[in-house]
């Protein structure tokens, strides 16, 4: 016999940690775009819409140069081609695993730093694992903050290495009045459907280097480099028109999504605040935000059970929470099986692998739905309690 949380859960339809953001006044935009794509008969292969979206990307970001691509993985992979990079490239661990396998499809040897209890890479653990086979450093953006651009500039210039940003998270975020763009070599921005712009697959690269964006262009189209000119090893990497049209029709609504996403989260800070063992992880508030994610700790000792535990009482109420970035890539394939090279036993990683836990943060109503979040958190320890 099923229970009566079973039966009747919190959730009608599942929310999800990630869920698409699509206003309804985008769906008429998108179209529009759209009819325009099926007038010209002009689908794809660097079309006038992908090439509207770049120069609105760049100019958002203040950068000279955005190559739209049909992913942020992919764009990472060009990039690390286009800079004919060798040997070695330091990274965070704790980071989707995306970022350490564009380095492997390169044949580039991933190195994994530590992290800072913010989750963001420990320039000093970086810098520990320069060698004379290392040629760049990949900082890494987390839930709309930025990581330690600064520390890690200073390394990159003093050891004469690359200097690589994913940005994947951090679309029109910033550092006092610098936007994300204008401080790596290159900086790679993710629209994937679940991210604050999406063009439901797709990516970009952010850069003020005009060579770099030439040869990206040419890499992403199997490297043409004019009419049945090929000059370089490329690949298809082109961004259609459709998704070049859902990224133009969502530019107007950028500000006012921000605005209610941020909303969301002091209403989730305010709550949860009174919840012994989960604390929120700060967004913004030194640095421009989009607020896309909101992001918790889970203090077994406080709390009383696992973030692990946590997740499925949620999963039963319909609420679908996600733990990032567990449990590390260096604990995942091919990297665990190859011993992947680290700074010691990563124990920050190893820790925060362990407690993070990303909320829904996108709802129709959000007076209601936060609420009722934070009061099945709330009774998550205490075995038979439910919503009502």
């Amino acid at each position: 016999m099923k229970s009566i949380q079973e039966a009747h859960p919190a959730f009608r339809k599942r929310v999800y940690a990630g869920a698409p953001i699509v206003e309804t006044p985008l769906r008429a935009g998108y179209f529009r775009h759209m009819r325009s794509v099926f007038n010209r008969n002009y689908f794809t292969n660097d079309g006038p819409l992908v090439r509207e979206l770049e120069k609105k990307v760049a100019h958002l970001h203040g950068v000279r140069h955005c190559v739209a691509l049909c992913n942020a993985t992919v764009a990472q992979i060009l990039v690390l081609k286009a800079l004919e990079l060798e040997g070695e490239v330091i990274l965070p661990s704790f980071t989707f695993i995306a970022t350490a396998h564009a380095c492997l499809w390169q044949n580039l040897t991933p190195v994994f730093c530590d992290i800072r209890p913010d989750g963001m890479a420990d320039p000093a653990s970086a810098e520990r694992l320069i060698t004379d086979r290392t040629s760049a450093i990949i900082g890494v953006d987390l839930f709309g903050n930025l990581c330690e651009r600064h520390a890690l500039r200073g390394i990159c210039r003093t050891h004469r290495l690359k200097w690589i940003i994913d940005a994947a998270h951090s679309f029109d975020c910033g550092e006092g009045k610098r936007r994300v763009g204008q401080s790596g070599d290159a900086e790679i921005l993710s629209f994937h459907a679940t991210k604050f712009f999406s063009t439901f697959e797709g990516g970009a690269v952010l850069t003020n280097d005009p060579k770099l964006a030439e040869r990206l262009r040419f890499l992403r189209n199997f490297g043409f480099r004019d009419y049945d000119d090929v000059g370089f090893l490329g690949i298809n990497g082109k961004m259609a028109e459709s998704n070049a049209a859902m990224g133009l029709a969502s530019m107007p609504f950028l500000e006012k999504r921000r605005t209610r996403l941020k909303k969301n989260r002091e209403l989730f800070d305010r709550l949860l605040s009174r919840i012994p063992g989960i604390r929120l992880l700060e967004a913004g508030e030194h640095d421009r935000t989009n607020y896309r994610y909101v992001v918790a700790t889970v203090e077994r000792s406080e709390f009383g059970i696992s973030r692990d535990l946590l997740i499925e009482k949620l999963a039963k109420d319909n609420c679908v929470a996600r733990r990032y970035f567990y449990p590390g890539c260096h604990r995942m394939e091919p990297y665990h099986s190859l011993k992947a090279k680290t700074d010691g036993a990563l124990p920050v990683t190893e820790m925060l692998c362990k407690k993070i836990l990303c909320l829904p943060s996108w709802f129709e109503s959000p007076e209601k739905d936060i609420p009722r979040i934070v009061r099945l958190i709330e009774r998550a320890a205490l075995p038979g309690k439910r919503v009502s």
